[in-house]
């Protein structure tokens, strides 16, 4: 991170402030063989280069997409061979940035069926008004993504697979990355924030409560992947700069761990469980 920035606490509880973008900046970084991280502190950015074109999952905020860019460029990738942009669900922070990379470089776009309202600005609920912004990058995506879809370019092939709760088009995704002769699978859930499950913003936008049992369901549908490698498109959800960090003086890479993906899923299980029993006794 760049001298002076702040803290991972500080940012996300200052979430709702975009003055001073370059203060979530992150140094880009090859996690394992073509897969990459190029986000930001505030909302993960993750790359794969499948031999025939680059795949970038979430674009983050747009008023940091510059980081993201400049991220792919430092790592001796050229933007324009961005084909297409996945996306984990259709939140600000996860799509902000998608409209301006389709204008630049024609990148085809990804997004769960239930979000494509959220995205083409039918419904307000990107959550950019809860993080202080308004949704002016509405974009029409290329291709709705529905449960068990999978996604090809080039030796990538991605698993798709329908995860609500957080928002009704959530998406989580499972693909091999390869290094040499090496082959992991690599994972991310697509949303696991409880501010969306919550009584408040519920009963605001007038919202079914079963997106709850959704994500739960979601997590038991999950749960069996094989995941080697667990991506977060947080950076707090799996520590990505704490690894990152390691990687520097380790001779394991600490990305690699068959065991995380289990234990982030039980422990999403139990904070969604903790809220509500809170909203129960309040």
């Amino acid at each position: 991170m760049v001298k002076g920035s702040k803290t991972q606490d500080s940012l996300i509880k200052d979430d709702k402030k975009m003055n001073k973008p370059w203060e979530a900046h992150m140094k880009p970084f090859r996690i394992f063989g073509n897969l990459y991280f190029v986000g930001t502190y505030k909302a993960s950015s993750h790359m794969i280069d499948t031999g025939d074109g680059l795949v970038l999952i979430d674009t983050g905020y747009p008023q940091q997409l510059y980081l993201v860019l400049e991220g792919v460029r430092e790592l001796g990738f050229n933007p324009r061979d961005i084909k297409y942009i996945v996306h984990s669900h259709g939140h600000y922070d996860h799509i902000g940035g998608t409209r301006a990379l389709v204008e630049l470089y024609g990148a085809k776009t990804y997004i769960g069926a239930g979000d494509v309202d959220y995205v083409d600005g039918t419904l307000d609920l990107t959550w950019a008004r809860e993080l202080g912004q308004e949704y002016h990058e509405a974009f029409a995506p290329d291709y709705a993504i529905n449960d068990g879809d999978i996604i090809k370019l080039g030796e990538t092939r991605i698993k798709c697979v329908s995860t609500p709760g957080h928002t009704p088009g959530t998406t989580s995704f499972f693909f091999d990355v390869k290094d040499g002769n090496s082959t992991l699978r690599a994972g991310m859930h697509g949303g696991v924030g409880v501010n969306s499950m919550l009584k408040g913003f519920l009963d605001k936008y007038g919202l079914s409560y079963e997106c709850r049992d959704a994500f739960f369901g979601g997590l038991e549908k999950v749960k069996d992947e094989k995941v080697d490698i667990f991506i977060g498109n947080h950076v707090w959800n799996n520590d990505t700069l704490g690894k990152y960090k390691r990687m520097q003086t380790e001779k394991e890479n600490p990305f690699i761990d068959k065991t995380e993906w289990p234990r982030f899923l039980d422990s999403c299980r139990e904070k969604l469980l903790a809220e509500l029993k809170n909203e129960s006794a309040g």
